[in-house]
């Protein structure tokens, strides 16, 4: 076969090399990665232009926001690192960390009938054939899901958890991305010792479990056996409808009740909300004490006082799971805590490989003490557990140590405890109250017996 060349391009070097632009540039496109990176500076240059138009109008401390709000436009991966940075002050700046706690993971719904689609592809059936009603208006649409009440033809109230379509490839473009820029920020001399590359797999990691909601599935079923196992029965995660649920859809029980930040409804239920956060909070315990298991994201949307009298859980999306030793860690560092010895919680910090023999563990010690110390205080009001985390890091990077993930995992999920007890139960100290603390003695004791 013999191809034709227009005239326009007969000797003419210069049209040759913009047809070949074009071409390559077409050849190109179709790469998620490549188009990400080109939607990537799109919006960082429209950034920059925010910040230098803000500095000439002699305005300042804009930054922070227009990063906030560069993440919000680039989406569910960015919306998720923007979390990232604001849960681990210490390492990046506060005034980034405080803005970008306003990021948020919501996005405006999809139409129903793309839902509709997904919905159909996975089950590979009409819907009618499985359900008997569909909300068509969504529960809650964030970057990565949508939500949509419905009913099983047996009557069963459920709710649908659909993955919204390219999604993957978009997230999967992105780390790319993100990895190539920890490699360059992993160079200079702060950066090395942040270890950006490890920071960007363990996002990537987390997202890829995100992404796949079979996991999130298996995640909630090893909920509510770990709970009837500790005879807990008073506290329970979703019931998966594993006949319909895939990689991209989540077929699960729907849960009615209050959320746990709902102080107003609670109340008008007559609910006894301090026993029942106590309740909660000891269940989670177990799990991780006994079986190195946790929700890894009990904020308030994830935590209900259900109808029927049960602590709900809900998105495993993001789960803590502790090897034997990373939970002997764990209990060790609760009964260094509870005595009050923060010489050996240096060193129990140490043999977590959080930092080499060459650190004082006297002068970590002290530095633990001064940031842990505040939680044994007899009164409540002179805890500032918004400053806990923060100090903690702050306290890792000066003695250049690295905490491991499931630690600071760990310690979130306690500060969104002691958030409920503020609103919830002001006279409870999460830390002191024989109530918890007691009963949570022992099963460190016991837990650490079996693991000695």
């Amino acid at each position: 076969m013999v191809l034709a060349v227009p005239d326009a391009l007969r000797g003419n070097d210069a049209a040759w090399i913009a047809a070949g632009a074009l071409v390559g540039g077409a050849i190109l496109v179709r790469s998620p990665t490549v188009r990400r990176i080109a939607v990537t500076l799109g919006i960082a240059l429209k950034s920059v232009a925010r910040v230098v138009w803000s500095r000439m109008g002699g305005r300042r401390g804009t930054a922070p926001a227009v990063v906030r709000r560069a993440f919000e436009d680039l989406g569910p991966t960015y919306v998720k690192l923007g979390q990232l940075v604001a849960s681990t002050q210490g390492i990046f700046p506060e005034a980034y960390c405080e803005e970008l706690r306003g990021c948020l993971d919501r996005v405006s719904p999809l139409p129903f009938a793309t839902i509709e689609r997904v919905v159909r592809a996975e089950l590979a059936r009409p819907l009618s054939h499985v359900f008997s009603e569909i909300d068509q208006t969504p529960l809650a649409s964030a970057s990565i899901a949508q939500v949509h009440a419905a009913r099983l033809l047996d009557g069963t109230d459920v709710v649908l958890k659909v993955q919204r379509p390219g999604i993957g490839k978009t997230i999967a473009a992105d780390v790319t991305i993100l990895r190539s820029l920890a490699r360059l920020v992993a160079q200079t001399p702060r950066g090395a010792l942040a270890n950006p590359v490890a920071v960007v797999d363990d996002f990537a990691s987390t997202l890829a479990g995100e992404l796949d909601f079979t996991r999130e599935a298996a995640s909630m079923a090893e909920f509510n056996r770990i709970l009837r196992d500790l005879d807990q029965h008073e506290v329970v995660a979703p019931r998966v409808i594993d006949a319909w649920t895939t990689q991209r859809l989540l077929v699960m029980e729907r849960f009615f009740g209050t959320r746990v930040d709902d102080v107003e409804s609670l109340r008008a239920r007559d609910i006894d909300t301090e026993a029942k956060l106590l309740l909660g909070m000891r269940a989670w315990f177990q799990g991780v004490v006994f079986h190195g298991f946790f929700h890894g994201d009990v904020h308030a949307g994830n935590l209900m006082a259900l109808t029927d009298g049960r602590i709900g859980f809900l998105d495993f999306g993001i789960v803590g799971r502790l090897a034997p030793e990373q939970r002997r860690g764990v209990i060790d560092t609760l009964l260094c805590f509870a005595s009050g010895d923060f010489r050996t919680l240096a060193a129990t910090w140490q043999k977590m490989g959080s930092c080499d023999a060459s650190v004082d563990m006297d002068a970590l010690g002290r530095d633990l003490r001064a940031v842990y110390e505040p939680l044994l205080a007899s009164s409540v009001a002179s805890v500032n557990y918004a400053d806990l985390l923060p100090g903690i890091l702050r306290t890792a990077e000066k003695h250049g140590m690295r905490l491991p993930r499931d630690f600071v995992l760990v310690t979130k999920q306690m500060l969104y405890f002691d958030r409920y007890a503020k609103m919830l139960a002001p006279n409870l100290n999460v830390f002191r109250d024989p109530r918890l603390v007691t009963p949570l003695a022992m099963d460190v004791l016991v837990a650490g017996m079996g693991l000695a």
